[in-house]
């Protein structure tokens, strides 16, 4: 795995060009996973499988169609396939906590998961372009009002 660019070295990650809120929800939708994440290992260490199903059934493919359609066009596939497969992979942890209920299982899936959040995180960057003209109630005010 490659280590985050020093201070010294050029930034050789692929850039995604979003505006505000495409990377507003982006944002969002990452810290939902880090918290959400850090629950699911909250409830590991007290070994409670219901609490572990709970909290990876909430980042699972249902969190995946809050409002991304608006994404896809201006993301690459590969970065949607990498997102697609952490909710995937949270939705198998649910169901694997359910009928499993085998902590370390749940930590190698969470383990392998966190790998496609690397992985991410290594090939892209986020640049702000240009501002969405929201506050005339034009189509930039529908495309990003109403998916969310």
């Amino acid at each position: 795995m490659a280590a985050a660019a020093t201070a010294s070295e050029i930034d050789k990650r692929q850039v995604l060009a979003l505006n505000e809120l495409q990377r507003d929800h982006i944002l969002t939708e990452m810290r939902t996973l880090l918290s959400g994440t850090q629950r699911i290992l909250e409830a590991l260490s007290k070994e409670d499988m219901v609490a572990v199903a709970e909290h990876a059934r909430a980042l699972g493919m249902g969190m995946a169609h809050k409002g991304e359609n608006h994404l896809q066009s201006v993301l690459p596939k590969e970065f949607m396939q990498l997102g697609m497969s952490v909710h995937k992979a949270f939705d198998e942890i649910a169901a694997d906590a359910e009928s499993r209920k085998d902590p370390r299982h749940t930590l190698r899936q969470l383990s392998e998961s966190i790998m496609n959040c690397s992985t991410c995180h290594i090939t892209y960057q986020i640049r702000v372009t240009e501002q969405p003209d929201v506050s005339s109630g034009g189509p930039a005010a529908e495309r990003f009002h109403g998916h969310h």
